[in-house]
Order: structure tokens, then C-alpha cells, then sequence
């Protein structure tokens, strides 16, 4: 078994397990992305669809897991059980929109919002006294980036001259001449990585929107302002992991070192401070019922700025980040103008990452 086939194995896991827990851990008003009035977060509906949700993605994890099996004992090509992945994804989306549509039109035909009072709630205090941004955990990172162009700095002359740039099932399979652009390009997705991460963490999570339940508001603002300050720690955390194997992998450049655990080795840690970053966010991601008397208010029906639930479109809404209705963290705002530019940022970034590493 490849090591290739080991980190889609685990990933693919990792997946599965978040597609079934994710019912259980995201709002009781929003089941499968859909705004539903508390009286209803148990309805028939709802509890049956979550039921076979779940049988579903059991189903579809079994179906790609399979296609991926057959396909690369056929081929035997490393790459593919990373598509398996992907189809998982595809098919876990397919299972949430079906559970997604029942839910709003048991929803329609029921007039579950029908007599009551919405609302909306704002916590002012956000401007004038916001949580206070980790600035400690973003050390780790900075010290690893900088540790990394130390030690390529001090390490450049005595660098082969001919550096391997990419490796496939263990083996390097492109080399180019030594260079600043070459021996350099992991340290320059190094760096912004940090960047983007980091920024996202201050700029972006920190001026999210939160929101704010409307029946308990005093304590529906203290539980989004500390999930904002974990939301910043997961990031950071990621950030320094993602640091560090980078580090290792321009380290192995740099030396020459050739070892068919390489990808393990700088893969497995990522992936699992992925697992780690989501199950605290998991562990945090429902406001607990802290005892606050109920004002008697329903959140704002807004489904129609939601499309397919999963998707939020609100022109009229400034914020560029708001809370995922279906899933851990949050989601950008596709109605905001800056939102298509970050985009923009991000594709830049990777096709930065391909195109130094694929260099000569």
C-alpha cells in the first residue's frame, strides 16, 4: 500500500466521520442549512431526513471507497484514491441537498414561521469592546517561517546543484538547476500561507458577523464571541503545523534526501491537526443552553439568501464572513465585492505553489 493510498484512506475517514457527526453538532435551527423556528427543530421531518442522511453517506462512502479500491488495483495509479475522495465530497453534498429540500418544503406546507415574532439581534458591543485576538498563537508560525528561510539562507551554498522538485510514489521525478526561485518556492508558499491564514484569522474571523439568537441573546453573543477566539486558535494552529511541514519537505530539497515516507511524514501531521482543529471547533460549535429566560422571539426567516443552503448570497448584508449554516466555521458572503477578490488571492496563491514547484 502506498503512502498515497494511506493519506486518502485517512482523509477519507476524517470525512466520513464529520458528514455524520455534523447533524448532531450544528444548530437545532438550522437543520441541513434550513431556518427553522425552535418548536420545529424536532419535527417528524426533520428527525426522519437526518436518518437517512446519515444511511446515505454511509452508502456513498461505501460506494467511493469501492470505485477507488477497483480503480487503482486495476491502474494502480496513486492519484486516484485522492479522487475517490472527491467524489465522497460530491455525493456527502447530494445527501445534504435531498435532506435540504424535504425539510423546506415540510417547512413550506407546514407554515412553521406562520404567527410568530422574528427578529433580529446585534451585539454593539463587538465594535466597541471585541474579544482579544491570540496574538500568541500566531508565534509558532512565525517562528517556524523564519527559521525556514534562516536555515535556507545558511544553507544555500553547500545546496546541490541539481534540486529534485517533485516527487512521484517516493521517487523524484523533476529536477532544475539551483536557484533562488527553486530552492525557495516551498519557503515562498511557506510564507504565504502564514500570510493568508493569519489575516484571515484577524481580519476576517474577527469581523465576521455573528449570529445571534434572538431568544437568548445575552448568551448567544458570549458563546459567538468565544467561538470566534477558537475559530482564530484553529488557524493559527494550522498555520504553524503547515509551517512545519513545509519546513521538512525544503529541508528534504535541500539535502538531496530521498525516502519514500516523505509525504507521510509531512502529510500525516497536517491532516491531523486538520482532525484536531475540527473537533474543538465540533466540541463548541452549538450554543449551550446556559438557563437564559426565552424573549419569545424566531430568528429571521432568511433561507432565500441561502442557496442550497449552503451558499449565501446578501448583497444587501456588508459583512463578508458569516456563520456556516451546515458544517464548522464560516462561510464568505458571495454577495460582498471582496469576497470574489480573496477568492482571487486564493487561486493566485496556489497557482504560485504549482508553478515554482513545477519551475524547470
Amino acid at each position: 500500500m502506498t503512502i498515497a493510498v494511506v493519506l486518502s484512506s485517512a482523509l477519507s475517514a476524517l470525512v466520513l466521520a464529520v458528514a455524520l457527526l455534523l447533524p448532531s453538532i450544528n444548530s437545532r435551527t438550522v437543520p441541513f442549512g434550513v431556518r427553522v423556528p425552535e418548536q420545529h427543530a424536532d419535527d417528524p421531518t426533520v428527525l426522519r431526513q437526518t436518518r437517512i442522511y446519515r444511511s446515505r453517506v454511509v452508502a456513498s462512502w461505501t460506494l467511493a471507497a469501492a470505485v477507488g479500491v477497483v480503480v487503482y488495483g486495476l491502474t494502480g495509479e496513486t492519484f486516484l484514491p485522492s479522487l475517490s475522495v472527491l467524489l465522497l465530497v460530491g455525493l456527502w453534498y447530494g445527501c445534504f441537498f435531498l435532506a435540504n429540500r424535504e425539510i423546506r418544503a415540510a417547512k413550506a406546507a407546514g407554515g412553521w414561521y406562520k404567527g410568530l415574532h422574528q427578529a433580529i439581534a446585534v451585539d454593539t458591543g463587538l465594535r466597541t469592546d471585541p474579544p482579544r485576538f491570540p496574538w500568541l498563537w500566531l508565534a509558532p508560525a512565525l517562528i517556524l517561517t523564519v527559521a525556514t528561510v534562516a536555515i535556507g539562507v545558511l544553507s544555500y551554498p553547500s545546496m546541490p546543484e541539481v534540486l529534485a522538485v517533485h516527487y512521484a510514489k517516493g521517487m523524484p521525478n523533476r529536477i532544475a538547476a539551483k536557484s533562488v526561485g527553486t530552492a525557495f518556492s516551498l519557503v515562498f508558499v511557506q510564507v504565504g500561507i502564514t500570510a493568508l491564514l493569519a489575516g484571515m484569522a484577524a481580519a476576517i474571523i474577527f469581523r465576521s458577523r455573528p449570529d445571534i439568537d434572538p431568544a437568548h441573546p445575552a448568551g448567544s453573543a458570549r458563546w459567538h464571541r468565544h467561538y470566534m477566539v477558537l475559530g482564530a486558535k484553529a488557524l493559527l494552529g494550522l498555520a504553524a503545523v503547515i509551517d512545519l511541514g513545509m519546513l521538512g519537505s525544503s529541508l528534504l530539497m535541500w539535502t538531496g534526501t530521498v525516502t519514500q515516507w516523505a509525504s507521510a511524514v509531512i502529510g500525516l501531521p497536517i491532516l491531523a491537526a486538520v482532525a484536531v482543529a475540527a473537533v474543538v471547533l465540533a466540541r463548541n460549535n452549538r450554543e449551550p443552553d446556559e438557563g437564559e429566560e426565552d424573549t419569545g422571539l424566531s430568528h429571521r426567516d432568511d433561507d432565500r439568501y441561502w442557496r442550497g443552503g449552503l451558499i449565501y448570497i446578501n448583497r444587501e448584508d456588508r459583512a463578508l464572513l458569516v456563520p456556516r449554516r451546515f458544517s464548522l466555521g464560516w462561510t464568505l458572503n458571495f454577495g460582498n465585492p471582496t469576497a470574489a477578490m480573496l477568492l482571487v488571492g486564493l487561486v493566485a496563491l496556489i497557482g504560485l505553489a504549482i508553478a515554482l514547484r513545477f519551475e524547470g
